[in-house]
């Protein structure tokens, strides 16, 4: 039908297009001028047309004969001039249909020589051009010669779809020709199909309801036809619109489809297929159908073949199936309308829900339905197959009812009662093998439809019936196969035929505590005879409480054929006593009497007062409750006999005999607590029962003979005060009071009360000394004591004056106080700190103490006794304390000049500074004047600057000269040291830089076949470094060795690769950047011989290295401080012309150093003050020279390892750190200082109060005695403020360390 609709449509579209054609036709005749024209611009077109590619050429043969003549009609309207046979198509184009993308071919034969032939599409001139510009696609075929001129199309779409004629021009043989139009329809196959819902997927729908499918083409042309298939059947009821597409020429087709899909369809797919004359085969798109449809109604599948009928305790299992449906079903299975189970499976590749039911069948079962429902989520109603169950039971249970116990020769009466069963069973009843024939039988209605059946029964029993088995039987037809039974043992009663008790003899004396055994006996019985025993009337038991000691153990009953017997055990007591024991078994019964001897079973003693106090009269009254024999009863307290009264008998419990005695006593404080003791004693039984009365007695506190008054405690220790005191009743508070102040008693910081009201007390203080008073109190009354805190504690120095100061030979005590407990006459010792044992002598002072005052009294005072002294006060108690106290002998300057003259090299270029350094020793302080040539030197003149040190008895002037000319100050200065007790001056000549003085005092410190350890001391630097070399020979063979010594500045070296038993000769020389210092005539060259082979080595007591010295770590540290504080001063002040040339931007080469040179000297002979000695120090090192102080030969010391700490102000030092050689802690020093006398072994920190409680330990305060060198050699300290020049700033041969 779609096609036929689509056909006619097409019919319709051709005969529009042949009325146009018509029209223009009818116009050209109206106008044949402007229709010749419009021939002119065409080609003629030709009368064939071929589809050719990929479609096959369609030729539409139907409309042939109407084109032709309407052809032939236009033919002849057009001719104006007649033409020559030979002229017109011999082939001419027809309609032609090819597929999109394939190729068309439109033939054109013509017979027109001398023409052109073009083709027109819709009117449109394509050119005679075979290559049809434009139209790529587009050419024409064939040959031209021929008159072949065929139009190819290649890949053929939309566009092509329009009209062709083949034009021929005019020319001299004929008028222009044209052939008749034909169309080029191109076919366009559809795409896509769009299906809602959407292709692919699945669908879910209900069977039997109706749904809407539909189904849309893409662009197509022709419109294409859509068929729907349901499970491969055409749907029927389809609605069809063919729409406009996206393009001119191109169709839509929309198809809606209604389907009511059933149960066959479930899983089949729906596909929508569109077909079209593009197309060789239909293209298809389907959705999956999910088909909705109930179940079928579900099958019970019954195990047997009687439906319906089972048996209790059957374990049945019913299969429930129901097959169909999707989803599948959903089973559940129901006991009367209750479910029962909703537990299923389902296959699901055969729709299959199965369901099992298992149950035990049980007799409330009968009649019950069991019913399995099925139904899924489309299911209208709920689809069920149920089944009724007939149970069958036997009775559950058989009851007999009555006693099968009598007494011999009477009637039993019995009934036998079943529980309900279905069908009624039958009773029948056995005594032993003996059938019994019953008295009655009843049948009545049971549960669960069951029945009830009974059966009464009644006989006479004999004695020869005892123990026979009496049974119910019920028996069935439907129970072929099983028996119930209840059955029941008789038991005929008869009495006992004997009774007796075996036991010991009666009246036989038992003693308390005695084991017993009884034991009953009988002959005979039905039942067992009990055997019952009794005590006095009243049944024996065993006690029941655990806790409770078993004195009785009741024996089972025991059975040896027909003799029963049963035993009593127990163990005697006072009850017991003349009491009767007797052992029933029903009417018969037999007894015995025991005799038991025992002690006092309770020995109480009776007060006639609660309340008693010192002085009051008690009466005691013992009293013995009860024994078996008498007893006699005695007094005493702790130990000391007492008479008492005795009193008369009185009655006793368990047949024996009571006994009473008193005693009256007169109370004092000491017998609270004591014990008075009653005993009772069995002479017969060898035993006593004892009995004790306390005595509680009322008194004050009183104080016990060990109570301490006095107690010793150290300081920061703990203290315990205790008390011994006695009271009744305790005391009920413990009081002390401590200088009229009461202590809390919850206790403080540093106390607590303890609960016996000894005092405890901790971190004990000197000010917790003294008398402590207790105050305790009960309800009787109060007690007071004293007593004493003694807290000792460890010494401290109070007083001790440093310095003490003494003239030369004058006396002084040096006196040291302190504060301390106890005070012991030798508790006070003196040392004297001093590096060698000579020093620490103190054989020529006298030492005395009184009290806490101590005294070292030195008569005849000399310097070598100047220095510290230490006080130790140790009373036993740590830690000792110690006190250092300096003795400062007086004495007048003395300036040091070794030699008559000293120099001081300087550049005289007047860029250069030059340091005069003068010291002198002296106590108290030194002042210093300075001179040059004898004239007094203007310190206000600013090239002139003086800084004076002070350290203990060592003082130092030291004298800057900037810019020396040596013009001015190439000069003779002299510098005066006064003080109260006189006054000393030196000279010292300032004058040019030069070569350095060769050096002096060449000696062996040690030898070897192969080597020499050689030692000198270095000259005069001449203001300059200076180096060192080693120059040898070997004695009578020409030439000289050199070697460089190394470090430079070193001043001892080993020379090596001698040989042995040989003779050298060894000069050392020195040089600076000015020059060589030549040889001198003595001391700087050396004769040795060196060992053999076989002679030992002779080395020195010490070997001193050859490396450059480490500076003062060997030496002591008390008189590192001054040298360090002398050298630093001299080499900062030395300085002074290298850090002006520093900043004003000059190099120089002489402009870095001064020296100092003693020329000569004399030794000093003069004694030491000990206390300078101290603070004395020399270091062995020569990089940089300045003053010498050797007796006879210059000796140099180098600064460059020093870094001492400097004083902060000129005139006045501050306490250092320097004296380390002794610890500060536990050291007490005096915070004051003499006004002039600085001090040195105050430590920082110690400032303060006068001997401030510092407590002192023991520590040893000699000097080293291995670190201890030369003291005389000393150079003080140099100002902090001059900063020295950098050695890198100056050339190579000036670098260097300056003092």
């Amino acid at each position: 039908m779609e096609r036929e609709k689509n056909r006619e449509r097409e019919e319709d579209r051709w005969q529009r297009k042949d009325k146009e054609k018509s029209k223009r036709q009818r116009h050209r005749e109206r106008d044949p001028e402007k229709a010749r024209g419009g021939c002119r611009r065409q080609a003629v077109c030709t009368a064939g047309a071929t589809a050719r590619g990929h479609g096959m050429a369609l030729k539409i043969s139907t409309w042939a004969p109407l084109l032709l003549t309407r052809l032939l009609t236009t033919g002849l309207a057009q001719l104006q001039v007649p033409a020559s046979a030979s002229r017109g198509f011999w082939a001419l184009p027809e309609n032609t249909t090819v597929v999109e993308g394939a190729a068309a071919e439109l033939r054109c034969g013509v017979s027109a020589p001398g023409s052109a032939v073009q083709w027109a599409k819709d009117g449109l001139l394509l050119g005679p051009d075979p290559r049809i510009p434009g139209f790529p696609r587009y050419h024409l075929k064939g040959d031209p010669t021929r008159g072949e001129f065929h139009l190819h199309i290649e890949a053929c779409d939309l566009s092509d779809d329009a009209e062709y004629e083949c034009q021929v021009s005019r020319s001299e043989t004929g008028l222009e020709l044209v052939s008749p139009r034909v169309i080029l329809s191109i076919l366009v196959p559809p795409k896509m199909l769009q299906l809602t819902p959407e292709a692919g997927s699945t669908v879910t729908w209900v069977a039997g309801q109706e749904y809407t499918v539909s189904c849309v083409s893409g662009d197509a042309k022709p419109a294409p036809d859509i068929t729907f298939l349901q499970s491969g059947k055409i749907v029927p009821d389809i609605t069809t619109n063919v729409n406009e597409g996206s393009q001119e020429k191109l169709f839509t087709t929309e198809a809606t489809a209604r389907v009511i899909p059933q149960n066959s369809d479930n899983g089949q797919l729906l596909f929508c297929e569109g077909s079209s004359p593009a197309l060789d085969t239909p293209i298809k798109v389907s959705v999956t159908m999910n088909v909705l449809f109930p179940p079928d109604p579900p099958v019970i599948e019954w195990p047997s073949l009687d439906e319906g009928h089972v048996r209790a305790g059957q374990n049945l299992e019913l299969l429930c199936v129901a097959r169909g449906g999707n989803p599948p079903a959903t089973l559940q299975w129901l006991k009367n309308g209750q479910p029962m189970s909703t537990a299923w499976g389902t296959e699901h590749a055969q729709a299959v829900a199965r369901s099992m039911l298992v149950m035990i069948i049980r007799p409330e079962d009968h009649g019950a339905r069991l019913s399995c429902e099925a139904h899924n989520s489309v299911s209208k109603g709920i689809q069920e197959r149920g089944v009724t169950l007939q149970v069958t039971f036997p009775p559950s249970a058989i009851t007999i009812l009555g006693s099968a116990s009598q007494s011999e020769n009477k009637n039993v009466t019995l009934s036998c009662i079943t529980k309900s069963s279905r069908p009624r069973v039958l009773l029948r009843w056995w005594l032993g093998w003996r059938q019994l024939p019953p008295t009655e039988e009843t049948v009545m209605d049971g549960l669960h439809g069951g029945h009830i059946s009974m059966s009464n029964l009644t006989f006479l029993v004999r004695r020869e019936d005892n123990g026979l088995t009496l049974t119910c039987e019920a028996f069935s037809e439907a129970f072929t196969k099983e028996t119930f039974k209840k059955s029941l043992t008789l038991n005929v009663k008869y009495p006992a035929q004997k009774l007796w008790i075996e036991g010991p003899p009666a009246r036989q004396p038992l003693r308390a505590g005695t084991r017993v055994r009884l034991v009953c006996l009988a002959i005979g019985g039905n039942p067992d005879p009990s055997l019952t025993w009794y005590k006095d009337s009243r049944t024996v038991t065993e006690p029941r409480l655990p806790q409770e000691p078993r004195r009785v153990q009741l024996g089972n009953l025991e059975k040896s054929g027909s003799t029963f017997s049963r035993e009593l055990v127990l163990v005697t007591g006072p009850s017991d006593n003349q009491a009767k024991f007797t052992c029933k078994a029903g009417q018969l019964s037999a007894s015995t009497q025991l005799v038991v001897q025992f002690p006092p079973t309770n020995v109480t003693i009776l007060a006639n007062a609660s309340a008693l106090r010192p002085g009051d009269a008690l009466n005691l009254t013992c009293v013995s409750v009860s024994s078996n024999p008498a007893v006699n009863l005695s007094w005493d307290k702790e130990g000391e006999k007492l008479e008492g009264v005795t009193s008369p008998p009185r009655s006793a419990p368990f047949k024996g005999s009571a006994a009473a005695r008193s005693l009256l006593l007169r109370l004092s404080s000491g017998d609270h607590g004591h014990r008075v003791t009653c005993r009772a004693h069995s002479t017969e039984l060898r035993e006593t029962v004892s009995a004790f009365y306390r005595l509680n007695v009322l008194y004050p506190p009183e104080f016990l003979g060990e109570q301490v008054f006095v107690v010793t405690a150290v300081e920061q220790g703990k203290a315990l005060l205790p008390v011994s005191v006695s009271a009744n009743p305790a005391p009920e508070a413990f009081n002390w009071t401590f200088r009229g102040y009461r202590l809390s008693p919850v206790g403080g910081p540093r106390h607590r009360i303890l609960s016996g009201g000894a005092l405890q007390l901790w971190n004990v203080t000197r000010a917790d000394d003294g008398l402590y008073q207790l105050h305790c109190q009960n309800s009787e009354g109060t007690a007071e004591a004293l007593v004493r805190l003694d807290v000792h504690y460890a010494p401290t120095i109070r007083a001790l004056q440093d310095p003490t100061e003494v003239n030369i030979g004058g006396s002084v005590d040096i006196v040291c106080t302190v504060d301390a407990n106890p005070i012991l006459p030798e508790m006070f010792t003196w040392e004297r700190l001093g590096e060698e044992e000579e020093d620490q002598s103190l054989d020529d002072m006298e030492k005395m103490s009184k009290g806490s005052t101590g005294h070292l009294r030195i008569r005849n005072a000399k310097l070598s006794q100047a220095g510290a002294y230490q006080c130790i006060v140790d009373n036993g108690v740590a830690p000792p304390a110690r006190g250092l106290v300096r003795l400062v002998v007086r004495f007048a300057p003395q300036v040091e000049h070794p030699t008559p003259l000293t120099k001081v090299a300087a550049a005289g270029d007047s860029t250069s500074s030059a340091t005069l350094h003068c010291r002198a020793r002296g106590v108290p302080n030194i002042v210093f004047t300075w001179t040059k040539n004898g004239v007094p030197l203007d310190l206000q003149d600013p090239r002139y600057t003086e800084h004076t040190y002070h350290q203990g008895g060592v003082h130092s002037s030291l004298l800057t000269i900037a810019n020396v000319s040596a013009a001015q100050d190439y000069a003779l200065f002299t510098c005066t040291a006064t003080n109260p007790l006189g006054s000393d001056h030196t000279n010292i000549q300032l004058v040019s830089i030069s070569r350095p003085d060769p050096p002096s005092r060449l000696k062996v410190v040690s030898m070897t076949p192969y080597s020499v350890g050689l030692e000198w001391k270095p000259g005069f630097d001449g203001g300059l470094p200076q180096r060192f070399q080693i120059r040898y020979e070997l004695l009578e063979t020409p030439g000289f060795l050199y070697i460089d010594v190394l470090p430079p500045q070193a001043t001892t070296f080993t020379l090596t690769g001698l040989q042995p038993s040989t003779r050298y000769r060894i000069w050392v020389l020195a040089n600076n950047a000015l020059g060589d210092s030549g040889l001198a005539d003595k001391g700087s060259q050396i004769f040795i011989n060196t060992p053999g082979l076989d002679q030992p080595s002779r080395e020195p007591e010490y070997q001193l290295p050859t490396e450059q010295p480490e500076g003062p770590s060997e030496l002591p540290l008390m008189p590192v401080l001054f040298a360090v504080g002398g050298l630093l001063l001299l080499s900062n002040a030395s300085c002074v012309g290298g850090f002006l040339w520093q900043r004003r931007g000059r190099l120089r080469c002489h402009a870095k150093g001064i020296s100092e040179k003693t020329e000569a000297g004399s030794e000093e002979d003069q004694a030491r003050n000990e206390y300078e000695e101290s603070q004395w120090i020399g270091d062995r090192d020569s990089r940089s020279s300045t003053v010498s102080t050797t007796n006879v030969e210059p000796y140099y010391y180098s600064m460059k390892d020093f870094s001492p700490q400097l004083p902060p102000t000129l005139e006045e030092i501050s306490y250092s750190r320097g004296f380390t050689g002794l610890e500060e802690r536990n050291m007490a020093f005096p915070g004051h200082l003499y006004d002039e006398v600085e001090g040195l072994y105050a430590p920082s920190g110690t400032r303060g109060p006068l001997y401030d409680e510092a407590q002192m330990g023991s520590y040893d305060l000699r000097w080293p005695e291995d670190k201890y060198k030369d003291p005389r050699r000393v150079y003080d300290q140099v100002a902090g403020d001059l900063d020295p020049v950098e050695p890198d700033s100056l050339p190579f041969e000036l670098r260097g360390h300056l003092v």
